[in-house]
């Protein structure tokens, strides 16, 4: 699950991490007042407009904006709430701003020029451990720096049995070349920073740029966080922080009626149960010369409600010309699996795409027989082979 930047920062911030200050604002005038205290707590006298999407790049989008005044920052809310938001990591569409983070400027002048960085927490899966990546060249895409200077790139691996230690946190703050007050600060941050991660049940951090001040402080400038699905329910209170303006509202639906569903972009509808099927049943889509148009995995009970509820989901893509059922019937029957498809079938009336069904395993041979002498226009198939065959001279 995604947070916003101004969700993020505020989690950082309640274990210990220095954050850029900021309040969010849902329209204009809420921005002009968030700008108020801001000056009133802060003293900063300009601000910085930023527009709350799951989406990095805001910037190169035009989400992100100075305000040297008051009036400015009336204006510059009034324009980004509301946009749709089209940056690298959105679609062409873009995505419709709700809201805005007014933020302190903290590129005061000072003793020393402003220096930034780029850090972030994840998982290195070849290992099983939990590591930082960090780099002088924050600001940037990180991306960019890993194939035009892989040299600027440091990780930090942490070994879950005694988490971060005090010696990691001073390497981080040495490769970054820091010195003086900067460096105490960095292995503070970054100390701060993987407890966070861990209390947190996080998959990702990514704080880019994290600042150095003209006066040696060290911030989180920006936040992108995402928790662990699977351990929400260890922490009610970040579950609430869930905005489903900001996902796929179709993806949204299908978590309602307890399917898992991605969306994606093909042609070709996939309905299966398990999460290893889905990937097999979707390489035999591209095979077959389709490309699949979802992850759909209705679980374990593939009753008549649940692959209604499934067919529903589908076909609420205009892209799909064809649905695959692919079911290996090891706890679930097959028969049953074929007599929810009937079902499901007959409620829903027409339906205008072609439909393969695949039932392999327990009572196969009688799910076919129920597929074949249904009078419905479904195609049934028990071989992988036959199913692509099936899927190829539907979408010919």
């Amino acid at each position: 699950m995604n947070l916003h930047e101004y969700q993020g920062k505020e989690l950082l911030s309640s274990f210990g991490v220095r954050i850029q200050r900021g309040i969010v604002a849902q329209n204009a005038d809420e921005a002009v007042e968030a700008a108020k205290k801001l000056t009133e707590d802060t003293g900063t006298g300009w601000h910085v407009i930023k527009a709350q999407v799951h989406a990095g790049g805001r910037g190169k989008g035009g989400g992100v904006k100075l305000a040297k005044s008051l009036d400015d920052v009336k204006t510059i809310a009034g324009q980004i709430i509301g946009m749709d938001l089209v940056t690298p990591q959105t679609s062409a569409e873009g995505k419709r701003v709700h809201q805005v983070l007014v933020a302190e400027d903290v590129y005061y002048p000072g003793d020393s020029e402003p220096e930034e960085y780029y850090m972030s927490v994840l998982l290195n899966r070849a290992n099983g451990r939990n590591m930082i990546m960090y780099s002088t060249e924050g600001g940037m895409d990180i991306e960019t720096v890993a194939e035009e200077t892989p040299h600027l790139i440091f990780t930090e691996e942490i070994d879950p049995a005694t988490g971060i230690l005090p010696f990691q946190a001073r390497k981080v703050a040495f490769n970054l070349g820091l010195s003086g007050a900067a460096f105490k600060g960095m292995t503070k941050f970054v100390t701060s920073l993987y407890t966070a991660y861990v209390k947190s049940d996080s998959s990702l951090f990514e704080i880019n740029p994290v600042l150095k001040t003209s006066d040696d402080k060290i911030m989180a400038v920006d936040a992108k966080v995402s928790l662990d699905d699977n351990a929400l329910f260890r922490h009610k209170d970040l579950a609430e922080l869930r905005d489903l303006r900001e996902e796929n509202p179709i993806e949204v639906e299908a978590g309602e009626m307890g399917l898992n569903y991605v969306d994606l972009d093909g042609n070709v509808g996939c309905m299966v149960n398990g999460a290893g099927l889905a990937m097999a049943t979707m390489d035999l889509i591209k095979q077959a010369g389709g490309e699949p148009a979802n992850f759909l995995d209705v679980g374990g009970t593939a009753d008549a409600a649940r692959v209604e509820a499934a067919f529903k989901i589908i076909l609420k893509d205009p892209a799909v010309k064809a649905i695959l059922i692919n079911i290996f019937g090891g706890i679930v029957r097959c028969d049953r699996v074929a007599q929810g498809v009937i079902d499901a079938y007959k409620n829903m009336g027409t339906i205008n795409v072609p439909i393969i069904v695949r039932l392999q395993g327990t009572n196969a041979d009688i799910a076919k027989k129920l597929i074949d002498n249904s009078g419905l226009d479904v195609l049934s198939a028990t071989e992988f082979q036959e199913a692509a065959d099936k899927v190829q001279a539907v979408l010919s």
